[in-house]
């Protein structure tokens, strides 16, 4: 069949096709001139101002990224297509930056701040100027000797030290390993040099601890126990200050949750750590006892100038002023600059220029806050105003008299076009995705202090901040008349019962590419309708959206988006390694403190219940394999005892260390395992729904689409689908329904094409009341589902993030349309690529005798392997089964 593709008209005023569709343009290195708004605040009074622009597209008020905002930073921008910044540095002249990066295989990039331009690379990619094996970097920034000789680039077991060349470029690279201790690596982070620059301190973020480090012989001498996990160090005089991350160590009888083996004390129903302190070393007296200072929450930036040390507390999204002459906090600075929300701005970087302005970066705001610093620590700063920046600024410097501000995500996923093969029975498909990562340098003379003050309205309205009046309204005196997602937060919802389900993996495109309706382009559906008949089915009943995003790069990132509206700096900053935790449902470190989705529909007074999703622990039985659950699920289906679904032999009993989710786990329901199909999933939950009804929030991982179990991807996305499809015919022939909202996403869009973004993905809002077979193009986000869902639940957006995003109000119609949904076979066997047959027997799409043996046939024809490609074959299998793909 001839599929036309269908693309939207992109001939508004405004846009541009510098970064749009399939032949992206990217400019490499551009200028953003200083944008003073005048009315623009009142233009963007929310997220809505965004209307239908697409990710990756350049207009008028800047270029649009994922997570809604949009970018037009002040000064001149450096984008590098290498990957994200994970920190950076700049050598004592003020000549050349260095920064660390992840994802594009380049760990190093040097800069050269005069030229403006990248001079130097090292990684494991072909294309790097200096090859390495060891790709993994710390979470802070390299470290330049103090007479530019040489480079120490952090890293997982130790430091790296590079010779540095005349023209900055890097020479002989010589490793200095931290040794692991009971397990855990060094995680190195930040390295400075003594004040006589003779010796060599890092964190040793892993194991807790300070090392001293002769920086000729790299041999370590000295060994400091501080507090958890470690981050920056500053020197004032003789005295080596820590920022430790995760605070003190845990009081007898203290509230816990682990993080990479230390146990952090802990708020048990938020699931957030409580504590952040500096740790304080006498270099001059080694055996003098290490001294504490109590800061906000997750300290990591430091800075020192004269008698004061800032500390920026990202989340606590403040600024700690220590004097060093007393060790004590005499000031605390606010960074959150708009009142609708107090949480979120993940304050990150810190310095202080010669006249006096003290700059912070916040992360998730891209910006910078600019204070009046007056030379007297206990002296209260003055607010100047914001400067906008890049997608996620992490450091800031001041060289050559301007600011250079290292942004994380530069524009975001705007890098090379990425080709996906997804196995038999589809076809490879080139476009962009999610780990096309960018990053930029963006720098600038800083302007008047009145024309910061005016320019911190476009950092408002490049962030959807409007009058918290209007964004977050909360209902007060009569609630209104129920709606289905009510404009006040405490007004009635016709929805009672909301059901969140947690995909994996795939793009709009791959899915909906062949619906001709939407803007798709058929030649990247690689699962299209053969392969996912209830997705397409449920888009033509319910709706289809075509211009929404998921924001992660990957998975680690995409569950924090889900479950805490955002991606703490945490997990931001820890890419170049994750080994402390990768998905942080084991790790508190990762946690925001105003908790996640499930506590803040509790705060408001609603049930939650949870199947699978978050959870961190399984306990899966040796020998229950795919096969297995494959055919208790098939037995139960056609009338066989359920209780063979949890039987000893395969129940599975997962557990979370987060205290408010184990209580409300469904222990039976599996976690994240690709090879547990997601068929057995929907059962679990069918017999607790039929039994006890839902909740009224209720979350549940469907992992099947990530793909990489026993069955090849076609069956396991089918097998997917099916499951979504199932679910929702259950729900929709039940009492429930006519107060029942579905809403189906992935976790991210890692591992597909997609013509307008690879942040673009797949969503489906499933209701009554959902926007019965509409095309629906505005501008959303998971940030904009987490907020629909809170409004219905009458629940406090979760951050500043959430907070600004407005809610998904075209999803849906006020006249409800209870016509229920019935699910449609899968017309790919779930069996499809599994190399032992279960025991009930492969799947043959409903047919028997010589139909089912035509099936079987077509099946073997399709997936066999040609016999010289049998030793890669069994080559990749042996790869996938040391893979995190089941558990």
């Amino acid at each position: 069949m001839h599929v036309t593709r269908q693309r939207r008209d992109d001939s508004r005023q405004g846009a541009s096709a510098l970064v749009r569709g399939r032949r992206a343009r990217i400019v490499l290195a551009s200028t953003a001139a200083l944008v003073v708004a005048g009315s623009a605040v009142e233009a963007f009074a929310s997220t809505v101002g965004f209307g239908d622009q697409q990710v990756g597209t350049e207009y008028s008020n800047g270029i649009q990224v994922s997570d809604n905002q949009v970018v037009k930073p002040i000064g001149d921008r450096l984008l590098t297509q290498l990957g994200k910044f994970m920190g950076s540095t700049v050598s004592a002249d003020g000549r050349y930056l260095a920064a660390t990066s992840n994802d594009r295989s380049i760990s190093v990039q040097v800069f050269d701040l005069q030229t403006y331009k990248l001079i130097w690379t090292v990684g494991s990619a072909a294309s790097a100027n200096q090859r390495v094996s060891d790709n993994t970097v710390g979470q802070e920034g390299p470290t330049y000797s103090p007479d530019g000789k040489f480079l120490w680039v952090p890293q997982a077991t130790g430091l790296t030290r590079y010779a540095v060349n005349p023209d900055g470029t890097l020479g002989t690279a010589t490793k200095v390993d931290i040794p692991a201790v009971n397990g855990a690596k060094a995680l190195t982070g930040k390295a400075v040099f003594s004040p006589d620059g003779s010796k060599l301190y890092a964190a040793v973020n892993g194991q807790n601890r300070v090392v001293l480090i002769d920086p000729v012989a790299g041999t370590i001498s000295q060994s400091w126990t501080v507090g958890t996990a470690p981050r920056q160090l500053a020197f004032v005089g003789d005295k080596l200050y820590v920022s430790n991350e995760g605070g003190r160590a845990a009081q007898p009888g203290e509230t816990t949750i682990n993080s990479y083996g230390t146990e952090v004390p802990a708020d048990a129903r938020l699931g957030t750590a409580t504590t952040g302190t500096l740790s304080v070393i006498d270099t001059s007296n080694p055996a003098a006892q290490v001294r504490s200072i109590a800061v906000g929450l997750h300290p990591t930036a430091m800075h020192a100038a004269g008698k004061a040390l800032f500390v920026t507390n990202t989340f606590d999204d403040s600024v700690s002023v220590v004097d060093t002459g007393s060790d004590k906090v005499v000031q605390t600075i606010s960074t959150q600059p708009w009142k609708g929300s107090d949480v979120g701005y993940q304050p990150n970087g810190v310095t202080l220029t010669p006249d006096g302005h003290l700059l912070v970066t916040l992360g998730r705001a891209n910006a910078v806050a600019v204070y009046r610093y007056h030379g007297d620590p206990q002296e209260p700063v003055n607010f100047i105003g914001l400067l906008p920046t890049d997608y996620y600024p992490t450091e800031l410097a001041y060289a050559g008299g301007q600011v250079v501000v290292t942004n994380t995500r530069g524009i975001d996923a705007r890098g090379p076009l990425i080709t996906f093969k997804q196995g038999p029975g589809t076809t490879p498909a080139t476009g962009h995705g999610t780990h096309g990562t960018t990053a930029s340098l963006t720098r600038f003379t800083l302007p008047s202090d009145e024309q910061i003050a005016e320019t911190s309205a476009t950092v408002f309205a490049q962030n959807g901040w409007g009058d918290s009046d209007t964004d977050v309204k909360v209902a007060t005196g009569n609630k209104q008349k129920a709606v289905p997602v009510p404009k006040r937060i405490g007004d009635p919802s016709t929805i009672k019962h909301v059901f969140v389900l947690v995909k994996e993996n795939r793009t709009y495109d791959q899915v909906y590419g062949d619906d001709t309706r939407g803007n798709g382009d058929a030649s990247l559906a690689q699962f299209g309708q053969t392969v996912t008949p209830n997705q397409h089915a449920l888009a033509r009943q319910f709706g289809l959206y075509d211009n929404t995003y998921d924001v992660g790069t990957n998975s680690a990132e995409g569950h924090n988006w889900l479950m805490q509206g955002d991606n703490p700096e945490y997990t931001e900053s820890s890419a170049g390694e994750y080994t402390r935790s990768y998905d942080t449902e084991d790790d508190v470190l990762g946690h925001q403190r105003s908790g996640f989705l499930w506590t803040a529909a509790q705060a408001a007074g609603k049930t939650a219940r949870n199947f699978g999703e978050f959870m961190a622990w399984e306990n899966k039985p040796a020998g229950a394999t795919w096969q297995k659950y494959y055919c208790a699920t098939k037995d139960v289906e056609h009338g066989g005892d359920p209780a063979q679904l949890v039987d000893p032999s395969l129940r599975l009993n997962v557990q979370s260390p987060i205290p408010s989710l184990n209580a409300i786990a469904n222990h039976d329901s599996p976690m994240f395992d690709s090879n547990i199909p997601d068929i057995y999933r929907h059962q679990i939950w069918k017999q607790e729904f039929e039994k006890n009804g839902p909740a009224n929030l209720n979350m549940m991982w469907l992992s099947s689409d990530h793909t990489g179990g026993a069955p090849d991807a076609r069956a396991q996305v089918a097998d997917g689908d099916l499951a979504v499809g199932r679910i929702v015919d259950e729900i929709s022939h039940s009492a429930y329904w006519k107060d029942s909202a579905i809403f189906v996403v992935e976790d991210d869009s890692q591992n597909g094409a997609d013509h307008v973004d690879g942040h673009r993905a797949p969503i489906q809002v499933i209701s009554p009341y959902a926007a019965h077979g509409k095309v629906v193009s505005t501008y959303y986000s998971q940030i904009s589902m987490i907020r629909t869902i809170e409004q219905i639940l009458g629940a406090q957006p979760l951050n500043q993030k959430v907070a600004a995003a407005s809610p998904m109000f075209d999803a849906f119609q006020s006249t409800p349309d209870f016509t229920p949904f019935t699910a449609l076979p899968n017309q790919v066997p779930l069996t499809e690529g599994v190399a032992t047959a279960p025991a009930c027997g492969p799947d043959t799409l409903g047919q028997t005798g010589a139909a089912a043996q035509a099936v079987n046939a077509k099946v073997a024809a399709e997936t066999a392997v040609p016999a010289s490609q049998k030793a890669v074959a069994a080559a990749w299998g042996t790869w996938k089964e040391s893979q995190r793909l089941s558990g």
